[in-house]
């Protein structure tokens, strides 16, 4: 095995995405333990990492912001300067354009290795088995944070989806369950900046229903402040997104309502806590970000009573 002293790793751009490529990234590490790690992702996705232990440098992409993409691949390029490994986890043209630019005698850019259906932490995971010649188990999600401790058993609600309006449950029936339950838990609503409107229609019926025991934090905290704040919840209601995979790295307590995704392959890795609330309709899973069919039937025909018997339960 050769020597490696420094590795450049580029994570997806998603916040879902980067975190369930932590057990391989810890596969590396365990292959690897001296190396120096310098990872590459979105602002968002890099902030899940700001503690990662090895991690020495992060970079930001901010290839899109301004001036010839291209261009600015290539300067992110020289500034990751020379490593021994470099491991991409994005299979798109642009990432592979940055990696040609990359200084190292050892390249991998991810590949789909199946087209079977297989959870997304085994698909990186066995892009890096193949590529590193390894036999390493996907072990738990890691993220190096604290959890954040609340005075009183708190249930968090997640309303948003970045991917698209088709991954949305409907904000009166989040708040169906939080106000069913807010005798026994206090309440936050997550949230970001784009879902202001869809947390705010939450806060207004409960606001009619005279709830005060709630904190709306939809825009108000940074990804490590997040991340902090669902570890330490009681309970997770939760779209298929990025804190979903939060939730599963802190084994927090999730009920996840599926519609148009698979979850065989993006729900919760790992976590013996995770409820999967979906009515498996013949229209699903789409894919898509938008209903193509108009209905959102597999969202619409879930209620708030069949996530509080499961609850219940």
């Amino acid at each position: 095995m050769p020597t490696i002293n420094k590795i450049f790793i580029e994570i997806p751009t998603w916040l879902g995405d980067a975190i369930m490529t932590t057990p391989a990234i810890e596969n590396i590490k365990l292959i690897y333990p001296n190396a120096k790690i310098t990872i590459l992702g979105s602002y968002v996705s890099t902030k899940a990492f700001k503690k990662s232990k090895h991690i020495k440098k992060i970079i930001v992409d901010i290839s899109k912001k301004g001036g010839n993409r291209f261009f600015n691949l290539y300067n992110l390029a020289k500034q990751v300067g020379k490593v021994d490994l470099a491991i991409s986890f994005r299979k798109s043209f642009s990432s592979k354009f940055m990696m040609f630019f990359i200084k190292s005698k050892n390249k991998y850019t991810y590949k789909r290795y199946t087209k079977k259906e297989l959870h997304q932490v085994l698909r990186y995971n066995d892009f890096i088995n193949i590529s590193l010649n390894t036999k390493l188990e996907a072990k738990d999600l890691y993220l190096d944070f604290k959890a954040f401790k609340y005075d009183k058993p708190t249930l968090g609600i997640n309303p948003g989806a970045t991917y698209g309006s088709a991954k949305r449950w409907y904000p009166q029936e989040f708040a169906k369950v939080a106000i069913s339950l807010s005798s026994k838990y206090d309440i936050i609503i997550f949230g970001s900046s784009s879902e202001i409107d869809i947390a705010k229609d939450i806060e207004n019926i409960f606001i009619q229903q005279d709830i005060k025991n709630y904190k709306n934090l939809a825009s108000k905290t940074s990804i490590p402040k997040l991340i902090s704040k669902i570890a330490g919840l009681e309970i997770f209601l939760t779209n298929d997104s990025g804190p979903m995979h939060i939730a599963a790295s802190f084994k927090v307590n999730t009920y996840c309502i599926f519609g148009p995704t698979r979850y065989n392959e993006t729900n919760q890795w790992n976590n013996k806590n995770e409820h999967i609330i979906s009515k498996n309709l013949d229209c699903s899973p789409c894919m898509k970000r938008i209903c193509p069919i108009k209905t959102h039937a597999c969202m619409k025909e879930i209620t708030a009573n069949d996530v509080l018997k499961l609850i219940n339960e």
